[in-house]
């Protein structure tokens, strides 16, 4: 039997006009591409969406769009609306259930070095208000601290909360994570890793390259399923590939520069988000060309 909210997510990016302002048009456009391939649903208003750079308001504007795009789609919407302010988290978080959410999810408080007992009481009023089931995030590199099995077992026994976004390279946690919460839907972060933590039995992933090549990953998902391993290292390595050229032209603009280069018009990144390294177009363009990637984009495009 499948877990709550399980299976492959893009963590959606968010479409900008040239000027930096939200733009609806180019985010039906990001949209419109993402759901046409083989994935389970979006997460909308994450990191990879530069949630941290948009206002509450933006993102209130971005979660109506998005929901109404998605209309007969027949993709799970999970809701991310973890702000630095808990009063703003609620208020994304009862709106995303006013829209029709099928779930939320939320980073952590971020803005302080906060304690456990503080991250209990955030997730504790969070998951209170509203019905809908709640992913927790688990992500180091993001609040400054790693949360100990133990810790990360009491945040899932909170009400209405059913699973986790583990964004962590440490596999061994993420063993015991599974071993101590077996009923927990446990999600993986890490796009370059994603074999070696569907192999140790997550229940699906949320990643950002899934944006452009989604189907790859539930593609991987179900290798490791049918323990399949030459297949799955075959498919993540496509997915090393991809990563480590994002890597040196900067992921969230060379994201956005891959898939302007697909044929969707998304817009720039927001600032300070700037492309690096020497001719980022050229090297997205080379990772683009390759013909084990090209067969995971979306039909219809580049």
């Amino acid at each position: 039997m499948s877990k709550p909210l399980s299976g492959i997510y893009a963590a959606l990016m968010s479409g900008f006009a040239d000027n930096g302002d939200f733009c609806s048009t180019r985010q039906n456009a990001i949209v419109d591409y993402v759901i046409r391939q083989r994935i389970t649903g979006l997460y909308v208003g994450g990191s990879s969406a530069e949630g941290g750079l948009m206002t509450a308001s933006e993102l209130l504007e971005q979660q109506v769009i998005v929901h109404q795009k998605c209309k007969g789609s027949g993709k799970t919407l999970i809701a991310h609306v973890g702000l630095p302010s808990l009063k703003e988290s609620i208020r994304l978080a009862q709106h995303a259930k006013a829209c029709g959410y099928d779930g939320l999810s939320a980073l952590p408080p971020h803005a302080y070095p906060f304690s456990h007992p503080d991250v209990l009481d955030y997730y504790r009023h969070l998951s209170a208000a509203t019905d809908l089931p709640m992913i927790i995030y688990e992500v180091p590199i993001r609040t400054g601290r790693t949360s100990t099995t133990a810790q990360m077992v009491e945040l899932l026994a909170l009400k209405n909360v059913v699973g986790i976004k583990y964004t962590n390279t440490d596999l061994f946690g993420l063993a015991l994570l599974r071993k101590h919460s077996p009923q927990a839907t446990c999600f993986f972060g890490f796009d370059e890793m994603f074999g070696a933590a569907a192999a140790l039995g997550v229940d699906g992933g949320i990643g950002t390259t899934y944006n452009i090549i989604g189907g790859l990953y539930t593609a991987i998902f179900a290798a490791a399923w049918a323990s399949d391993i030459p297949r799955l290292q075959t498919l993540q390595h496509i997915s090393r590939d991809f990563v480590e050229a994002l890597l040196k032209v900067g992921v969230i603009p060379g994201m956005k520069l891959a898939l302007q280069q697909t044929g969707v018009d998304c817009g720039p990144a927001r600032a300070p988000f700037n492309l690096v390294g020497d001719n980022p177009q050229q090297i997205i363009r080379d990772a683009l060309d390759k013909p084990d990637l090209r067969e995971w984009l979306a039909p219809g495009f580049m």
